[in-house]
């Protein structure tokens, strides 16, 4: 006799979770409730603005939730009251407190970008880059009282290439996720899971990046520049000051070329990169982009300001602004 449809519940807010919550109703599974954070002001007017997970709750008239907190009573007496099988969390960005993590039946489940128990955290994607991981992944994980301490209970891997950058890391990430959460929850329907211990030895953190995170040190290697380029994009682009302009770079390559100029050292203008120096090696900048402008491969935006940038002068930085 086959066994009924699981009860579930998603929690998620951003993009990459409703990439999820997505792939669950393409598998026409049983979303009973949506949790996702409360609207909040974005954009130039500031005005409230709904989740993505909330607005793609809505296209298929979903029972949405939007607790400030997990931790009021009423909230959890509302959760226990809709007799889950499982809630499915997914870049929420709100604490699941024990007494919620214990109202499911089968508990709480987690996708986290990242190989657990590597990258721990808030900013797995961007620290895998940021520390030349050659490997990355999804974990799909039973959740408890720590942060993304609880058993694996499943794990898909994949390449980080020199040409990855944070978005396209995340796209492969969220077609890992996709499937790696349709596989557990069928495990879940059959009994068949098999929970495996993290080694808490082999953790790392990955904390939040802030402003300073994505200020470019010239005089560092040009490889740890380049891979700062590619773990800030898009959510905050590195960046340097010049002619009193924060001017982010969206796009660089390494260079061979060795130089005795002073790291932050404009070398050279072509129709496809402003050469730099760095600390070891050179920099090729191929797109950026401009307070308030649309980010520009370097030969449109030679085109455009051929004397923006002057052969001979530093882009070196001052703190951010």
């Amino acid at each position: 006799m086959e066994k009924p449809a699981l009860k579930i519940g998603f929690a998620g807010t951003p993009d990459f979770a409703a990439s999820h919550l997505q792939a669950l109703l393409d598998a026409d599974q049983n979303i009973a409730v949506v949790y996702t954070q409360p609207d909040r002001p974005a954009g130039r007017g500031k005005q409230d603005q709904a989740s993505p997970v909330k607005k793609l709750a809505r296209q298929y008239d979903l029972p949405i939730r939007q607790p400030a907190s997990l931790k009021n009573e009423d909230v959890q007496l509302d959760m226990a009251g809709l007799q889950l099988d499982v809630l499915i969390v997914v870049a929420y960005g709100l604490l699941l407190p024990p007494e919620i993590l214990g109202i499911p039946k089968h508990g709480c489940i987690n996708v986290h970008a990242s190989l657990l128990p590597r990258w721990r955290g808030a900013a797995p994607i961007e620290h895998a880059i940021l520390a030349g991981d050659k490997q990355s992944g999804v974990t799909i994980m039973q959740m408890d009282a720590g942060l993304d301490t609880g058993d694996i209970l499943l794990s898909l891997s994949t390449s980080i290439t020199d040409e990855d950058n944070a978005a396209t890391l995340t796209a492969k990430l969220i077609e890992l996720g996709q499937q790696g959460l349709l596989k557990v929850l069928q495990q879940i329907q059959r009994g068949t899971l098999d929970p495996v211990k993290q080694n808490d030895s082999l953790s790392t953190y990955a904390g939040k990046l802030g402003k300073q995170d994505s200020v470019i040190d010239w005089d560092r290697p040009a490889r740890e520049i380049l891979l700062q380029i590619n773990a800030l994009y898009p959510r905050a682009p590195a960046s340097f000051l010049y002619r009193d302009q924060r001017i982010r770079v969206i796009q660089a390559e390494l260079s061979n070329e060795k130089t005795s100029q002073n790291p932050g050292t404009i070398l050279q203008l072509d129709r496809d990169a402003i050469k730099v120096s760095c600390a070891d090696s050179v920099l090729l900048l191929r797109t950026i982009q401009l307070p308030g402008k649309s980010a520009m491969d370097i030969g449109s935006f030679l085109n455009g300001r051929p004397d923006f940038f002057v052969v001979g002068d530093s882009v070196k930085n001052d703190a951010p602004s």
